[in-house]
């Protein structure tokens, strides 16, 4: 595996401006990144990494940058589909690791602040709503994602047994643990094991667009379930970028109204983040609407 350079460290103003500069002026100093010692194989998934495989079934979505052509039954947050290799075929193939990316200033995870790792009840498939303490419930368009992780050094046999801590900004642009009125919430916040497939599933809301930053969803890959509850060592950040298509259909709904506004004003080329490639490897496929939700999907090689 290859990463990035350093970050610095910075703790958000509680009436901070999410402007271009939102996650440049707060990239942090991460933790050590350590060596993954193998995980066992599943044919499924590793199908998903090779076009044409054996494991592939009719219909299977090239690899694009763009919407999906086929339609599948849309999830919903208390419903999610069953995971597939087909589901996470996106642009990022076998052998091109995922991008490392920052983690933004509110993780959550103890580097910079409140740490939810630490909480009872943040293994959870379902993340809509905040647990312990809290009490909100996040709103918006329904959206389950899977990532599939991939050991590239060893072939991209599926990474099971790896956890995934994963969470967005609400549909107003607002993250938990954070923002004003959300410092007892932690709801869009989640850790899930890899299964045999090497895939982990959430179901939640459709997270907003705020100004400079492309719709996205963060996500940390730890190398065991105990690793990450702890917080320990950090295999991989990075970051899922949302399908124009997807994000212009949610954001014509009720509630996203300043989402809409700001998806006007960006691009995954101006994006701080995604701009190096326009998000080639990071770009999710996606299928749904708005009406009944979304589903999206990306393979996540290491």
């Amino acid at each position: 595996m290859s990463f990035h350079g350093s970050m610095t460290n910075h703790v958000p103003h509680p009436n901070h401006d999410r402007g271009l500069e939102f996650d440049l002026s707060t990239m942090m100093s991460r933790r050590s990144l350590g060596m993954f010692f193998g995980a066992g194989g599943a044919a499924a998934a590793l199908a998903a990494c090779t076009p044409g495989g054996s494991g592939s079934t009719a219909g299977t979505t090239t690899p694009a940058a763009t919407e999906s052509a086929a339609t599948t039954p849309a999830a919903t947050a208390s419903a999610p589909p069953s995971a597939s290799p087909t589901l996470t075929r996106a642009i990022a193939e076998c052998g091109a690791e995922i991008p490392e990316e920052t983690a933004g200033p509110f993780p959550g995870d103890g580097s910079n602040g409140p740490n939810v790792l630490a909480a009872s009840g943040v293994v959870r498939q379902d993340i809509t709503a905040s647990f312990g303490t809290g009490s909100a419930t996040a709103e918006g368009v329904p959206l389950t994602f899977t990532l599939t992780l991939l050991d590239n050094a060893n072939g991209c046999v599926p990474l099971a047994g790896a956890a995934v801590y994963a969470w967005h900004c609400d549909r107003e642009g607002r993250y938990s643990l954070y923002d004003s009125g959300l410092s007892n919430e932690n709801y869009l916040r989640g850790v899930q094991e890899a299964d045999a497939n090497g895939q982990v599933t959430f179901s939640s809301v459709f997270p907003g667009a705020y100004s400079g930053r492309w719709p996205h969803i963060h996500f940390e890959v730890f190398e065991s379930m105990s690793n990450a509850t702890a917080a320990g060592q950090v295999l991989a950040v990075s970051q899922i970028a949302l399908t124009k298509a997807a994000c212009d259909d949610v954001y014509a709904t009720p509630g996203y109204e300043d989402s809409a506004a700001n998806m006007r004003r960006t691009t995954l080329q101006s994006d701080n983040v995604f701009r190096n490639d326009g998000g080639v490897h990071q770009l999710a496929t996606m299928t749904g609407s708005a009406a009944t939700g979304y589903t999206a999907g990306l393979n996540v090689t290491l």
